[in-house]
């Protein structure tokens, strides 16, 4: 590593960190510098002034020395490029919220790939669990994870030998991804069992199976949604007229183990349902400022409505139930679900990289915000000890979906 080069470039990196660490600390100078619009609306290409010399604050010198001493005592050749990516990595980790993540271009490459509603990987949801590392909340039947032996409820420990403790889950979900033909060995941890399980998983394409529905006994229309991607919206359209004309009479909404996804998609789904102009959700900065969403549709979906939720339902789900249960549109079946109100957006970098940021809270519409709460439903159901640990749950055992039937039933008067 050239130590000439190492050196210019942290101390270069660490101006735009200062000028980042001096914002969030609420420095006068720093908000000076920078319009309100650019603190909040990072486009490609902005750059940031330090507020403050790198030689009054003795930044600078410390990272020299950190340098220097690598470059001297260090026992291997360093990587430059590594470093680099580290020194980016640890200036976003720093903040503390495990929503707010840098992307290198590879990763920010792999995360885009998810939202097409076809990938080459995996197939599986995962979840942040209580034991810090991620937990599977769904594996899809037939997927590479189903036919490897992987159930949902096992934690993935390691990816290739990598301890996954703490990361990001779209990192997580980027490190499964890959080359189609390719292998992935993941380590996991399955309650019940004394030792860590071993499974090498085989990549293929893997088509996301956001919406399905089926049309129960009594006319009850089932659509589960698994995630709210791009392809969502349309698809979660098509089943409702579907159903529509096979004469349905209420409809249940399946969103367990959804971690959610995009606000325009919850958007566009909502208006299929409430009457145009009804206010479906709102967003928050840290200023103040409110961002209203209203429902664009002219249709609306007027017979009763059930959502399933537990615990794994996040963000775009509680989104969605939340603004339901607001109205009195529906009745939430289940347990609580995750708890996390708050809203992120991604802001490409200019050179392949980008910046997810956590930017406002969000609430429903009579103001609530569920953020490490959840919400909590109108009926409170376990799924059953013997069904937690299967990748397909027929709708006829599965206890809290008859519950949910149950409560629709009374609904209808029958």
């Amino acid at each position: 590593m050239n130590m000439d080069k190492c050196k210019g470039f942290l101390a270069g990196l660490l101006c735009c960190v200062l000028v980042f660490v001096l914002m969030a600390c609420g420095g006068n100078e720093a908000e000076n510098r920078l319009t309100k619009k650019n603190q909040t609306t990072l486009e490609p290409g902005v750059s940031l002034t330090p507020a403050a010399t790198l030689d009054e604050t003795g930044y600078q010198t410390k990272l020299e020395r950190i340098a220097a001493v690598l470059d001297y005592y260090y026992y291997q050749d360093i990587d430059f490029n590594k470093v680099v990516d580290g020194l980016y990595h640890g200036a976003v980790d720093g903040i503390g919220d495990p929503y707010t993540v840098y992307f290198n271009a590879d990763e920010y490459a792999a995360f885009t790939e998810s939202s097409d509603g076809k990938y080459a990987g995996f197939g599986s949801r995962v979840q942040v669990g209580d034991n810090g590392y991620p937990l599977l909340t769904q594996v899809f039947p037939g997927s590479p994870a189903d036919k490897a032996g992987i159930l949902t409820g096992d934690y993935i420990i390691e990816i290739d030998g990598e301890d996954v403790y703490g990361l990001d889950l779209d990192l997580v979900a980027m490190r499964m991804r890959g080359e189609v033909g390719t292998y992935v060995e993941v380590l996991v941890y399955r309650e019940g069992e004394p030792d860590y399980l071993t499974f090498r998983v085989r990549r293929d394409v893997v088509e996301i199976p956001t919406v399905e529905s089926k049309l129960l006994d009594n006319r009850i229309g089932y659509v589960k949604v698994s995630e709210f991607d791009e392809v969502t919206a349309t698809q979660f359209d098509k089943e409702i007229k579907s159903l529509n004309s096979q004469g349905m009479q209420a409809l249940i909404v399946d969103l367990r183990g959804n971690p959610g996804g995009l606000l325009k998609t919850v958007q566009s789904m909502l208006s299929r349902i409430l009457p145009k102009g009804e206010l479906l959700v709102y967003m928050e900065d840290k200023n103040g400022n409110r961002e209203d969403h209203y429902s664009e549709s002219p249709l609306t979906l007027d017979i009763p409505i059930a959502v399933l939720i537990d615990g794994y339902s996040a963000s775009a789900s509680e989104v969605f139930a939340g603004c339901l249960q607001d109205y009195g549109k529906a009745i939430l079946v289940g347990t609580q679900s995750f708890g996390k109100g708050i809203v992120q957006t991604m802001y490409p970098l200019g050179d392949g990289s980008a910046l997810k940021v956590t930017i406002s809270a969000y609430y429903t519409p009579k103001g609530r915000n569920i953020h490490k709460t959840g919400l909590t439903p109108d009926v409170v159901v376990e799924l059953d000890a013997s069904l937690k640990k299967k990748n397909s749950i027929p709708v006829e055992e599965d206890n809290q979906i008859q519950t949910a039937v149950a409560e629709i039933m009374k609904k209808l008067g029958q």
